[in-house]
């Protein structure tokens, strides 16, 4: 959908709504001084236009077991096809988000692990697929994103 048929009032009420999905009809209205009612329609509106696609809970992934995040860098041989490179690693659950990516490397996997033995089980199950011929793990610290709450 193109943005420009999205006014600044559109963009703040997706603003609150990245912010805190829950967030009720009345709190958005007095916040972009509209009312509950326009608002309603507004958000109505954007979800059928397909801006907004659905909603969803963010967790606290160390509680749940999986506190380690790592990216891996996949290459993969040359007649490997994109539907191929991201079969490799959806099928497993320690995989968050696949991206493949025009360039050097064919892909970057998002991973969610319990520790570094959990890591690098994974990282071996990735690697022993015949079409990957390399890759590199990083592993992140900390992280930050648009629209998460802070814990």
């Amino acid at each position: 959908m193109a943005d420009q048929t999205l006014d600044a009032t559109d963009h703040e009420i997706l603003a609150l709504l990245r912010e805190d999905a829950r967030r009720t009809l009345s709190d958005i209205a007095s916040r972009v001084t509209l009312s509950t009612a326009a608002v309603k329609r507004r958000i109505d509106r954007l979800q059928e236009m397909g801006v907004i696609l659905g909603y969803t809970v963010q967790l606290d992934h160390a509680k749940l077991g999986s506190a380690v995040e790592a990216f891996i860098e996949l290459r993969f041989l040359g007649t490997s096809g994109v539907d191929e490179i991201v079969q490799t690693t959806t099928r497993m659950p320690e995989a968050q988000a696949v991206f493949t990516i025009a360039g050097d490397p064919d892909a970057l996997v998002w991973l969610r692990v319990r520790d570094m033995a959990h890591l690098q089980r994974t990282i071996d199950e990735i690697r022993r697929s015949h079409r990957v011929t390399s890759t590199k793990t990083l592993i992140a610290l900390d992280s930050w994103e648009r629209g998460r709450r802070s814990s």
